[in-house]
């Protein structure tokens, strides 16, 4: 009997560390739902408003996702907001230059919010299903923020990726280095996205031990983290 209420208990506290609300938990579910719906909105004029606007959420609640400073929220929103600013003036002027350093802005305002996600998530305290939410956002997060690293990269390299040509053009090419960039990261390697200039080699190899860094150190040191059974 002591047996049986020991696991019940261990099932109940796993269902709360996997079940439950916070500023992180809503920023995962924005993650997923942006990767299922984006093949949907890269047509059109309002699926891709849409697609903006998800964008902009992304960046807007990651900033407010973990706890912190005043000061480093200010800076985190006004990152968030420049990138916001230029995603749209270059998307209404079709401006290349804009859409480059919209790029560079996204990719540096998501390194920024990965980075105190993951402060909150490596806290000394109790685990909470926020901070695995959060665990899971960051690196999704990661992907992405490697993903406009590629676009980047190929938009000043043309030819960095193939075997075909990526144009930008084209509807779905970016979505193309966002799946190249989550298979980079978690090694899987499919094989139909290559890098094919050294450059971009270097930054493939340079996500592949970030993923694996990632990973290796979050479980290493969540499980330091973790409380040890009570003595009964």
């Amino acid at each position: 009997m002591p047996q049986a209420k020991d696991t019940t208990e261990s099932d109940a506290d796993l269902s709360q560390m996997i079940i439950g609300l916070g500023p992180c938990t809503y920023l995962l579910l924005l993650l997923i739902g942006m990767i299922l719906v984006f093949p949907f909105l890269e047509e059109g004029l309002f699926p891709r408003m849409l697609l903006g606007i998800l964008f902009s959420s992304v960046l807007l609640v990651g900033a407010f996702a973990a706890p912190q400073s005043r000061r480093s929220l200010i800076f985190k929103v006004g990152l968030a907001l420049l990138g916001i600013g230029l995603q749209w003036t270059a998307l209404w002027t079709s401006n290349l230059i804009l859409l480059d350093l919209a790029g560079m802005t996204y990719a540096l305002s998501l390194l920024v919010s990965i980075s105190g996600v993951l402060r909150y998530v490596l806290k000394r305290g109790q685990i909470t299903a926020d901070k695995l939410h959060g665990a899971l956002a960051g690196y999704i997060m990661l992907a992405f923020a490697w993903s406009f690293l590629y676009a980047q990269l190929e938009m000043t390299i043309p030819g960095a990726f193939g075997p075909t040509r990526l144009d930008f053009t084209q509807t779905g090419t970016f979505f193309k280095l966002i799946y190249f960039s989550f298979t980079t990261l978690t090694t899987t390697g499919y094989g139909d996205i290559v890098p094919l200039t050294n450059h971009a080699r270097s930054l493939v190899m340079i996500e592949e031990f970030t993923g694996v860094f990632y990973v290796g150190v979050l479980i290493a040191r969540l499980a330091g983290l973790y409380p040890s059974p009570s003595p009964r």
